[in-house]
């Protein structure tokens, strides 16, 4: 990666998680750390009183959870470049901003206290929405990866809107030394009725659909990474409620993220808000243009 890993913090318990989680997600790829802390009052603290001294004797608040989290960071790998930067806008614009030049955006899944948890909540959700490179929640503050081995469980959408979410998954678990789990769901269709000349089972086609669609998706991304263990599961029943399973023995599970051009609204479907918000893992949301 050249471009740097950003992560945003407040200094809540959830955003050191995430900082450590970049920390060691920037070392695996030699790449730069810029530590964001994005906030509205930032444009009103450290402002001059009428008589033209300063508000604030002692360090801002902002200030100090930076410096913290860069301490942190450096403690964790001190050979890391590690930038800071506090940024007096809204959180959510200010991350998709710094989207734009990052190799991933990272925040933790809460912020602080019971409010602003409710807002960074929130915030996170449209930065998953809106961002143009990947970005990953940092579901929990106790998941910490493996040093080697492991897994990291993609959810295989089609060929079409699923290649950039693969081949994320696959150099994900190669800098990891991890096998890669593809995940694909499938439904049984409804039959009332059922010719008596029909062969195989009720939803056989399906399943080998499901099937042949994980192999199409992976044909081309695994050719860069042939090192990468890939199994392949075929689920039957809603795809939330498989990946959120699979979530449970992983170190990371990443998903792809349907974008148009144009179009304002958040852009997550229901199987990407049920993972951001209930995976037993972080979980990687990956932007795949259309």
């Amino acid at each position: 990666m050249e471009l740097p890993v950003v992560v945003g913090v407040d200094g809540s318990e959830h955003s050191l998680a995430a900082l450590d989680w970049a920390v060691d997600e920037a070392a695996r790829h030699g790449a730069a750390l810029r530590i964001v802390h994005a906030s509205l009052w930032g444009a009103y603290e450290g402002s001059e009183s009428a008589a033209g001294t300063a508000r604030f004797a002692e360090p801002l608040p902002v200030e100090k959870i930076l410096g913290a989290a860069e301490e942190r960071a450096r403690k964790r790998e001190p050979r890391l470049v590690v930038t800071t930067e506090a940024i007096p806008d809204d959180p959510a614009a200010a991350l998709v901003r710094e989207g734009r030049n990052a190799s991933l955006l990272v925040t933790g899944s809460r912020g602080r206290g019971a409010i602003g948890g409710l807002l960074l909540g929130s915030v996170g959700l449209a930065v998953a929405a809106r961002s143009d490179c990947p970005m990953v929640v940092v579901r929990g503050t106790g998941h910490a990866p493996a040093a080697s081995g492991g897994r990291v469980v993609l959810g295989a959408g089609d060929e079409a809107d699923g290649a950039t979410a693969a081949r994320f998954a696959l150099r994900e678990a190669e800098v990891r030394g991890a096998g890669l789990t593809a995940v694909r769901a499938w439904r049984r269709p409804h039959e009332p009725m059922r010719h008596p000349l029909l062969t195989g089972s009720p939803g056989q086609a399906e399943e080998e659909q499901a099937e042949w669609i994980l192999e199409e998706l992976l044909r081309e991304p695994r050719r860069d990474h042939p090192g990468v263990e890939v199994t392949h599961e075929i689920v039957e029943g809603p795809a939330r409620k498989a990946l959120l399973e699979a979530s449970r023995t992983a170190d990371l599970l990443v998903v792809g993220a349907r974008r148009r051009e144009g179009h304002l609204g958040l852009q997550l479907g229901i199987v990407n808000h049920a993972v951001l918000h209930h995976a037993a893992c972080p979980v990687a949301v990956v932007p795949e243009r259309h």
